[in-house]
């Protein structure tokens, strides 16, 4: 299997280049060897190596910052996976894309479906979204994997930032009204690689949207103080209080939604294959630090 991954430095990308190197022989590029903000060089990228696999981990995330930067977020996230879908299809490959939680209002009040109408209130879930809807217009093979609140122990993420909190701040307050499905970026490239590993003609067979995100959901607060509670180094702790706050006490450029998190069944019905519990994954991935 010849496999093409996009975005092998972030997070997902770099747990991707890991798992997928059993697979067949990868070629792996990000920023600046490859730049989506230009989506039509990936063209000519695609055809000389004509992967029987696109997997795409590359994508504009800076949430904030999208609300300005639209040139540059519409075009990774809205316009890049458009023309990879496009180039896909012209060859016979499959495209294996990320999406998100963010893509939803959270005004639901309950797990989001796949077949829930989508409602960005930011930027970034309106590029994301716009990606969703170019790859599937081209009508070829794709799996698009709706995720949520990833984290991964190589790059900055939610995880990195409470314990670098936990080291200046006697008292932690932490939103409570925001709730999704953290997910651990290893196991969500190590199922990718489970589903790669049954072959492009049963990913074919199963070609379509789902949500993939570790099994339960939580509030930013309830994840942060499980992040506390594995610490490797309690000691350096300075935090001895965490408290509840809200999204208003913290204003940021781009709204969030409050209850984002992905209900997963239909992926787990149609592969046989669930991620862990959110806590067990955490606790995997804190010892693994």
């Amino acid at each position: 299997m010849k496999i093409l991954l996009l975005g092998n430095t972030g997070q997902l990308g770099w747990e991707l280049h890991r798992c997928l190197l059993p697979l067949g022989n990868v070629h792996a590029f990000d920023y600046p060897d490859i730049n989506l903000a230009q989506p039509e060089s990936l063209r000519s990228l695609i055809r000389s190596i004509a992967p029987n696999v696109i997997v795409n981990a590359a994508a504009y995330t800076a949430v904030d910052k999208a609300e300005t930067e639209h040139d540059s977020n519409f075009a990774i996230n809205a316009e890049s996976p458009g023309v990879m879908a496009e180039e896909a299809k012209s060859i016979g490959s499959i495209v294996v894309h990320y999406s998100t939680d963010y893509v939803f209002d959270g005004t639901k009040g309950s797990l989001y479906e796949e077949s829930d109408i989508a409602n960005p209130l930011n930027a970034y879930g309106q590029s994301k979204l716009a990606g969703e809807k170019a790859l599937q217009a081209v009508d070829g093979n794709y799996l698009i994997l709706r995720t949520a609140w990833v984290y991964s122990n190589r790059r900055d993420s939610f995880v990195s930032k409470v314990l670098q909190w936990s080291r200046q701040n006697e008292v932690l307050k932490v939103v409570d009204d925001q709730v999704s499905n953290p997910t651990w970026a290893r196991m969500l490239a190590e199922v990718t690689g489970l589903l790669l590993a049954r072959g492009t003609e049963y990913i074919k067979d199963h070609k379509g949207l789902y949500h993939l995100a570790g099994s339960g959901y939580a509030s930013r607060l309830d994840w942060a103080r499980e992040i506390l509670k594995l610490d490797n180094n309690p000691q350096e702790q300075k935090t001895r209080e965490t408290m509840p706050a809200s999204t208003k006490d913290f204003p940021t450029p781009a709204t969030r939604p409050l209850f984002s998190a992905l209900d997963c069944s239909k992926f787990e019905q149609s592969f046989n294959i669930r991620l862990p519990s959110w806590k067990l994954a955490l606790k995997l991935a804190m010892t693994s630090l």
